[in-house]
């Protein structure tokens, strides 16, 4: 039997996007020099803000970077435009593959299974599209997975839309995909709270990577 790995689980709060980028930035570092240091795993909201993948085409942003002081940065992760804001649940795993599986494709699929599973809790049946990344239900597109993975040391994650506003999507071609518009749990699950969305993909994210929480001592 597979022995769980310990993992911190850091949860935040509503935090600025250069400052969660920045402690993913470090906490990598140090796993990149002591790869037996222990998982970690953040939850948090940002505000608005949006965020661009390595090889990601600016013809999907519907508003000119230099015109508008939307605030948006070009990062290490793969994929196109997403958007981040309040009442959207995001999950940075700091997590060494070289303890799971070194296989990027399972480590997205898995990804996409926490979601699967936060949702199917609630009765409620979210799947996967072939071909693409992320997790839709009933035709509209809940959550987003973008990672950077660096001598198998994995850094930012996946977004899911509890409760925003998704009127800052309107902005973008979301993760470059023109014909699927946006969701969010709130639509289907009245009253849903991002704190109590938080408590379930923790323990999706336990189940589906069976690893044990530790408590952030920082």
């Amino acid at each position: 039997m597979k022995t769980q790995r310990c993992c911190i689980l850091k949860n935040r709060g509503l935090v600025p996007y250069t400052k969660a980028w920045q402690e993913q930035r470090s906490l990598v570092a140090e796993r990149l020099n002591n790869p037996n240091f222990d998982d970690v795993l953040i939850l948090l909201e940002h505000p608005s803000v949006y965020t661009l993948g390595t090889g990601a085409k600016t013809d999907f942003l519907k508003f000119d970077p230099q015109l508008n002081n939307f605030e948006l940065h070009r990062i290490e992760r793969g994929g196109e435009v997403t958007y981040h804001c309040p009442g959207q649940l995001v999950a940075y795993p700091i997590f060494n593959l070289r303890f799971y599986q070194q296989d990027l494709h399972w480590y997205l699929r898995q990804l996409e299974e926490v979601i699967i599973r936060v949702a199917a809790k609630y009765g409620l049946q979210a799947y996967r599209l072939k071909g693409l990344t992320g997790v839709w239900l009933e035709e509209r597109k809940i959550a987003a997975v973008g990672i950077k993975v660096r001598r198998w040391i994995t850094m930012h994650g996946l977004s899911l839309n509890v409760c925003p506003d998704l009127s800052g999507f309107q902005q973008i071609v979301p993760c470059g995909i023109a014909d699927k518009p946006v969701g969010s749990l709130a639509e289907f699950i009245p009253n849903i709270t991002v704190e109590q969305i938080r408590l379930d993909v923790a323990a999706a994210f336990a189940a589906v990577f069976q690893v044990e929480f530790i408590q952030d001592v920082n």
